[in-house]
């Protein structure tokens, strides 16, 4: 794989899926605004990174709810890198309860985060792709999205949303060198299991739906995103990639 000497920005970036492949991206050569809320995973984040590499890990704490903080952030970074080549939409919130319990400011406020906040990283970044006639755009889906689990109503419209965005972009900008994909992740044990009370029994369930017989890792996640993100990969556009261990077939 050709080396990834790009400035990409990954929103979501030191959670458990988003380090690995932080560091994974600026071992092979790219520069990463890292977007996070959380103080502590970002200490975290660089705490592992080596000495040697930290002059290519930018970090930017914001508030993605936040739409005009969050775009006055990205002109102020852009001001400074002189462009984003990469945008990964990754960051997302999840609440889980009963559809008829959630209001419909709750509904706004997971599409605010997961969908909206990468439409206002991509059309930052779309000028200087354009420009260069080069761009990667990568939103991470989610296998829920397929069905199969209940309670989780906003966020999964939200990603089947960003499906959508997907598709939609990929047509409209695969002309200025631009392509965009999604990343369906499995079910990888991350903090977002939490929301489920049982660990071992969901753990037992995830299995006995995937054809490969161990849960995932983050590194499944980084070999995917580095694919999409590089030169081999501009021929593949507007598709959904599923890292979920054979889970869904189609």
């Amino acid at each position: 794989m050709s080396n990834l000497a790009r400035t990409i920005l990954y929103t979501g970036a030191a959670g458990g899926l988003g380090l690995p492949t932080t560091l994974a991206l600026i071992r092979q050569g790219a520069t990463v605004i890292a977007v996070d809320h959380d103080p502590a995973k970002m200490a975290t984040l660089e705490a592992t990174l080596p000495s040697h590499q930290r002059p290519r890990l930018i970090t930017l704490a914001t508030d993605l709810s936040d739409l005009v903080g969050w775009r006055a952030a990205l002109e102020t970074v852009i001001a400074r890198t002189g462009g984003i080549d990469v945008v990964i939409n990754n960051a997302a919130i999840y609440p889980s309860k009963p559809f008829e319990t959630y209001t419909i400011e709750e509904h706004q406020a997971v599409q605010r985060v997961n969908v909206d906040a990468g439409i206002v990283a991509f059309q930052a970044a779309l000028p200087g792709m354009k420009a260069k006639g080069w761009g990667r755009v990568v939103n991470i889906a989610s296998v829920t999205l397929y069905g199969g689990w209940a309670l989780l109503s906003p966020y999964v419209a939200s990603k089947g949303a960003l499906i959508g965005l997907t598709r939609a972009w990929a047509r409209e900008f695969g002309g200025d060198g631009i392509t965009v994909n999604a990343i369906a992740p499995g079910a990888f044990p991350t903090d977002a299991e939490a929301i489920h009370p049982d660990p071992e029994e969901y753990a037992r369930f995830v299995l006995d739906h995937q054809a490969v017989k161990r849960r995932g890792a983050p590194a499944d996640i980084a070999a995917a995103i580095a694919f999409l993100v590089s030169d081999e990969a501009g021929f593949i556009t507007g598709q959904t990639l599923n890292v979920d261990g054979g889970w869904i077939m189609h």
